[in-house]
């Protein structure tokens, strides 16, 4: 059977060829790269803290030994409120995607886009055909409408989605759970929302609920690798089954167990209402180029903010020529040549993020 395309467009039998680079992150924007302010990677800036550094690094003594999860993974359940079997302690969030992909029985994968694109490159690794569904710009890239085939035994959807940073009600997530499917609710981001309303991280009353954690993006920790799997007791001992002995390194476990702490926690709240606050600056100073038919989605709720721009190769282009680094947009199934995705900074970035705008779009 072919893949199902079953938004609004009925693309259905469509192939792979022509398709975007879903390997391509932002990462590969930077990677090598001197002088360059990275609005390219989601992850936060001036991180990890003084004080998960000095953290991390007192692990570093206990190297000699092999890796212990059993502290970590109880610290991460008492966080959400459930319990250590519930638990799947893993190598950054792009490991339970290939875990998912090769430790589950299933026929019909379904991911909704755009979205981030490792679930469905670890999806077609596996050898599974990967059906999609296209949320539309015109309806805000809202899950609202979307129509996910019945016979499809696995959804993915992010949330907030990366990239569109659109936070879909917990509510619309959920009446996509059927028995006998899986579905799959990346919240990387999520901790980056004030409360983290919506979250389902910790519902166990959900059939086939999957959630996706990352401690990578609010602590900067991406060179670490360290992220966890909230699901039922069953669904975690066989996505285990599939992982190597020791995947996780104990500096990583020590910064799971510090990260999902109280006073952490308390942090994070605290960098999501500032995040929040400068969002709202970079989308104000944005509007000043609707008239050069610029516009971002305006409903963003994630660190990062999706624009459309006739010619946005070119704006990347001649951003990157001042000292800015974007990541482009067509990498993204659903999306296309005009978009761009540029991550949340303090307010003094972002006002030299619009000049520079400006000096291209005005000179």
């Amino acid at each position: 059977m072919g893949p199902m395309f079953t938004p609004t467009e009925s693309e259905a039998g469509a192939e792979y060829d022509g398709e975007p680079d879903l390997r391509h992150h932002g990462d590969a924007e930077v990677r090598g790269a001197v002088g360059l302010t990275d609005l390219a990677v989601n992850v936060r800036a001036d991180t990890p803290p003084a004080w998960l550094k000095r953290h991390i690094a007192a692990s570093l003594d206990g190297l000699a030994a092999y890796p212990d999860g059993r502290a970590a993974r109880a610290a991460v359940a008492e966080r959400h409120g459930v319990t250590p079997d519930q638990v799947l302690l893993t190598s950054g969030a792009a490991e339970a995607f290939v875990l998912l992909a090769r430790a589950l029985k299933v026929r019909q994968p379904v991911v909704v886009h755009p979205q981030f694109t490792e679930p469905e490159a670890a999806l077609r690794d596996a050898g599974h055909v990967v059906g999609r569904v296209l949320l539309r710009e015109e309806d805000g890239f809202r899950l609202s409408g979307a129509k996910v085939p019945e016979d499809a035994d696995l959804v993915v959807i992010g949330n907030p989605t990366n990239p569109t940073s659109v936070l879909h009600p917990g509510a619309s997530i959920t009446e996509l759970a059927r028995p006998g499917r899986v579905l799959v609710v990346d919240e990387a981001f999520m901790d980056a929302v004030p409360g983290e309303r919506e979250a389902l991280a910790g519902r166990t009353d959900v059939p086939g609920l999957v959630v996706l954690r990352s401690l990578t993006k609010t602590w900067g920790l991406a060179g670490l690798r360290i992220g966890y799997v909230l699901s039922d007791p069953e669904t975690i001992a066989r996505l285990s089954r599939a992982q190597p002995l020791w995947p996780v390194s104990s500096p990583a476990l020590a910064a799971a167990e510090a990260c999902v702490a109280p006073a952490a926690l308390a942090e994070a709240s605290a960098a999501a209402l500032r995040v929040a606050d400068d969002r709202a600056y970079l989308l104000g100073g944005l509007r000043e180029f609707a008239p050069f038919g610029l516009r971002a989605v305006e409903s963003a709720e994630g660190p990062f903010v999706l624009l459309r721009t006739p010619g946005a190769a070119s704006l990347r282009d001649r951003l990157r020529e001042r000292g800015f680094a974007l990541r482009r947009g067509d990498t993204f199934p659903g999306l296309g040549a005009d978009w761009l995705r540029v991550a949340v900074r303090d307010r003094g970035t972002t006002e030299r993020l619009v000049g520079a705008v400006r000096g291209v779009l005005g000179g």
